[in-house]
């Protein structure tokens, strides 16, 4: 889950699994699985640095294993 804001302020928590795609519109948009369309303050960079951010805290083994050599 990625916390951002939404045009008029609000703290929305967003599912980073959902997401589709994100687009410079030019406000961020970001689409998700569900069609659901929403509109933030935060850049399209800022979004994807929140998605990397919250992976990295769920799966840690992953990037350790996917390093490993047999």
């Amino acid at each position: 889950m990625v916390q951002l804001t939404k045009l008029h302020d609000e703290t929305i928590v967003v599912n980073a699994e959902l997401i589709e795609f994100v687009e410079s519109t030019p406000d961020t948009l970001i689409s998700m699985t569900t069609g659901k369309k929403l509109m933030v303050k935060e850049t399209v960079e800022e979004v994807v640095q929140k998605v990397l951010e919250y992976r990295r805290r769920c799966f840690p083994l992953a990037r350790k294993a996917g390093n490993r050599r047999p």
